[in-house]
């Protein structure tokens, strides 16, 4: 198979310069993906441009990832309905470090070359930028941003020089990447496509020389039809501070059935005759979610290692009932408790006080409305009665849940 069949076949072909994608194999590229600092982690949005990375790589081109010091200090206006708060200088160099961790972690073991855009910015003096770049970009070309129209439109909320002038800097980016280190192509998202087509024309109108750009799609929530972003509510970071690697994991094993396939292909490394066995397995009986389970194995490990991966998976079991929480090991309780709340209790002490401590209900009328209503579950067992009894422990712990999602869960360990 090669790259471009490869690419195609998981879904990555969006935009590009190519006449035809096949011209993608016809030699071998040095080519350049970057994000800006504009958070101190990567999404699952990301993620997913990073994974088209790796094929490039893998397939024997040569990777500059770029994170964005320069472009984060302005930050991108495309897409955005009004202006971006400036990030502090302070919360940039934190960014950019954390962005550069990230790289390391997804591409080990790949050749990789990170470069910072304001290496290369810090030093050019205002007025040598206009001679020798913004003299070479028409205005029209600028002006004719759908991002731009909307902004400077009767309902618009106007744009800043300072914004208006982010393309001028990426383009400037992808011809100093090609001038220093003879990179030719673009890797990126479609959102990035109007900024890179500028790289590209004032590489032409530079030097001359010509260069190319490979747009993937962007990864839309199914729920909510929006980018995976960084700005998005609820967003699904690599970082284990701001999203648990078990938050991370069962991410995954929700996908519904309709994308499940398409997130296999997308964000894992596995084959297409593996993914073919996993979807066949799949839908002979979906309640299993075998795929949504190996989806989140091979996701997780690819972020947060294997042994993340394996401790997520169990916590994961444990809130679905398929293990017995009294198995659980202290490793895995202690990440049990970083997700779900937790509470005391005894052996004949009321079931609605649990509820209300662990926050499973807010009051005791509330909770004994559950109750009566067969909606609170100990271990997967509805109940309705009105104590703990010496058998729901095991090994002294249980787990409280209210309703038949185990995201609204609680452990319940006995009192000493």
């Amino acid at each position: 198979m090669t790259l471009s069949e490869e690419l195609s076949w998981r879904g990555f072909v969006g935009q590009t310069t190519f006449s035809n994608i096949s011209d993608l194999d016809k030699r071998t590229y040095r080519f350049y993906w970057g994000v800006d600092p504009s958070s101190d982690s990567m999404t699952v949005g990301n993620l997913a441009m990073a994974m088209m990375v790796k094929h490039f790589i893998n397939y024997g081109h040569q990777a500059f990832i770029l994170v964005g010091g320069a472009t984060g200090m302005i930050g991108d206006p495309d897409g955005k309905s009004e202006e971006r708060k400036l990030l502090s200088i302070q919360d940039i160099k934190r960014n950019k470090q954390s962005l550069a961790q990230q790289y390391r972690r997804l591409f080990d073991g790949n050749q990789i070359q990170i470069v910072d855009n304001y290496d290369w910015f810090k030093n050019f003096e205002y007025l040598d930028f206009l001679r020798n770049v913004g003299k070479h970009v028409p205005l029209s070309q600028m002006l004719g941003r759908e991002f731009v129209q909307t902004r400077l439109g009767k309902e618009g909320n106007g744009i800043s020089y300072a914004e208006f002038s982010y393309v001028l800097i990426q383009a400037y980016d992808f011809y100093y990447l090609h001038d220093r280190y003879n990179v030719d192509l673009q890797v990126c998202g479609a959102d990035q496509w109007g900024n890179s087509i500028a790289g590209i024309e004032l590489i032409r109108r530079l030097s001359g020389d010509s260069a190319q750009v490979w747009a993937g799609p962007l990864v839309v929530n199914p729920q909510t039809k929006v980018k995976f972003g960084k700005s998005e509510e609820g967003a699904i970071w690599l970082d284990p501070a701001k999203t648990s690697p078990t938050a991370f994991y069962q991410f995954w094993v929700n996908a519904e059935d309709s994308t499940v396939g398409s997130y296999l292909k997308m964000f894992t490394l596995l084959d297409q005759d593996t993914i073919s066995k996993i979807i066949e397995k799949h839908l002979a009986d979906p309640k299993l979610r075998l795929a949504q389970y190996k989806l989140a194995d091979e996701v997780t490990a690819i972020v947060h290692g294997p042994a993340a991966a394996e401790l997520a998976k169990s916590v994961t079991e444990f809130l679905v009932g398929s293990r017995n929480i009294g198995d659980a090991s202290r490793k895995q309780l202690d990440a049990l408790r970083n997700e779900i709340p937790s509470a005391k209790a005894a052996i004949d002490s009321p079931i609605v006080l649990a509820l209300v401590a662990s926050g499973l209900a807010t009051s005791n009328t509330v909770a004994r409305k559950l109750l009566q209503d067969g909606a609170i579950y100990i271990d997967n067992k509805s109940i309705n009665r009105d104590k703990f009894l010496e058998r729901d422990f095991n090994n002294g712990r249980l787990l409280l849940r209210r309703g038949k999602a185990y995201k609204d869960s609680a452990l319940i360990e006995l009192l000493s």
